[in-house]
């Protein structure tokens, strides 16, 4: 059983859900990263979304674009951000990392070596966003042989035909993309989103995450209500953005912190 799955089936017993935090691997500097990834732990991430940085990020917002840039400054490409989660992986053996980024990286290194890769670096869950399920099949077994999960996407325009096909492939979690549009965007409409779970649930067996435009406290409470992980990263990263070089761990677990509490003061209407 992979640690993601582990995670998700304790926190059922629980009757809690999970948080999962997103950040760009070598933002705001590549000797921050691993600091801040035992911090989110520290705070209470159940599970850990960590952006392979990309010079043409199509699916995110201007927040999530300036990490991208700042991270590439320093250099950080996908060998760079395996390296970061084989540290991490000497003190926390336990905290699931999900990849998050692009085709590019991974078609440089090759589906079998990357993989492989991956695997020895501590990875659980990879979430590719320019894949789509229908032409993932190769992709996804190479992942499968390594026990890695292949993680995808879902939006409020996603075609009925897509979710099937992700109902088959996918594992660990669905993230579902609760606004049409880039990451970091406004105005989430909760009702619509509870719609949308409904139906989604009944076609897919597996936890089902909502991100993209939560950005406090109440948001993050509300989206726990209706589904299985809350994950937030635009507001993360203003975090790391806006603070003093000196006080961006304190701030970013203080935030965390509180949307921890958040997520568990919703409890679970499932």
């Amino acid at each position: 059983m992979s640690r993601i799955t582990t995670v998700f089936d304790k926190l059922r017993q629980q009757n809690r859900k999970a948080l999962i935090p997103f950040i760009t691997a070598g933002d705001p500097e590549p000797a921050l990263m691993v600091p801040l990834m035992h911090e989110l732990v520290k705070a209470g991430a159940d599970i850990l979304e960590l952006g392979v940085p990309f010079s043409d990020p199509m699916a995110d917002g201007p927040t999530i674009q300036r990490s991208s840039e700042r991270a590439l400054k320093y250099g950080v490409g996908l060998k760079d951000v395996l390296s970061m989660v084989e540290e991490f992986r000497k003190d926390d053996t336990g905290t699931p990392v999900v990849l998050m980024g692009y085709a590019n990286p991974v078609e440089a290194m090759g589906y079998e070596t990357f993989a492989a890769r991956a695997k020895a670096s501590g990875i659980d869950g990879v979430l590719t966003v320019d894949y789509p399920p229908e032409e993932s099949e190769e992709w996804v077994e190479h992942l499968n042989r390594q026990q890695i999960d292949a993680i995808f996407l879902l939006s409020p325009t996603t075609p009925q035909a897509r979710v099937e096909q992700v109902a088959k492939m996918a594992q660990g979690y669905v993230y579902y993309v609760s606004l049409k549009g880039v990451t970091g965007a406004a105005n989430l409409d909760l009702r619509d989103v509870a719609d949308k779970l409904i139906r989604l649930r009944s076609r897919i067996p597996i936890p089902i995450g909502v991100g993209f435009g939560i950005r406090d406290s109440m948001a993050a409470k509300a989206v726990a209500e209706l589904a299985d992980a809350v994950v937030v990263g635009s507001r993360i990263i203003e975090e790391i953005e806006n603070s003093a070089k000196e006080n961006i761990l304190t701030n970013v677990y203080r935030l965390v912190r509180s949307l921890r509490s958040a997520i568990d003061e919703a409890g679970s209407k499932h």
